[in-house]
């Protein structure tokens, strides 16, 4: 059974947990992590981009010389693409790149990813994961005493001074037990979890 050491807020050790091998302890599944991170990056683009063809741009309505006897190639317009401030040939328009995957492989995914962690030793549990005011410098030294850099800060529910306290850190992210993105998990390299949330992983996923 997989397991992780618990610390404290000042970074020491206080124990060790036995970690749900169902959503900890499997065989990390690659293709359905690159399958969920690839969906999750489709659906963050905006698909704004447009280009005018050459039905659109302005211009180009007499042909700019008589078809034969002038030695020149043939054209009907001046706004053919291939002169200049011509129109753009498959001229991209906007569009939804969205796509949706099937709830079992997001599951196998989040799963795998979070099994990725535990065995390299990458997830950090915290016995109460929780500031005492909104204090920046105080997030950081939490940080640096775990030896924690680009994280993901795990808590059972919104805890507004955690949230704020760490929203200014390069590389660090929140969320809540309930609401994991594979995403950020795999783009994390640790996963700081509150013992609390870590319950609610379980009850919820596994």
């Amino acid at each position: 059974m997989p397991k992780a050491i618990v610390y404290n807020m000042a970074g020491k050790q206080v124990g060790e947990i036995d970690l749900n091998e169902a959503i900890f302890g499997i065989e990390p599944n690659e293709t359905a992590v690159h399958a969920v991170v690839k969906n999750h990056l489709a659906n963050c683009r905006q698909g704004t981009q447009s280009t005018l063809t050459r039905a659109e741009v302005s211009g180009g309505g007499r042909k700019p010389w008589k078809q034969k006897g002038t030695g020149r190639a043939r054209q009907g317009s001046t706004r053919a693409p291939q002169w200049t401030h011509g129109g753009i040939v498959f001229a991209p328009k906007p569009r939804d790149y969205s796509y949706s995957l099937n709830k079992k492989l997001k599951r196998l995914a989040l799963k795998s990813a979070l099994s990725a962690k535990a065995a390299a030793g990458e997830l950090l549990v915290v016995d109460n994961l929780n500031l005492s005011e909104i204090k920046t410098k105080e997030m950081k030294t939490f940080l640096s005493v775990l030896g924690a850099g680009k994280a993901v800060v795990i808590t059972p529910e919104v805890r507004e001074n955690v949230v704020k306290s760490a929203r200014n850190i390069p590389g660090v992210v929140t969320t809540t037990a309930k609401i994991l993105s594979v995403y950020d998990i795999v783009n994390a390299k640790q996963l700081i979890v509150d013992q609390a949330a870590l319950t609610v992983i379980e009850e919820v996923f596994a």
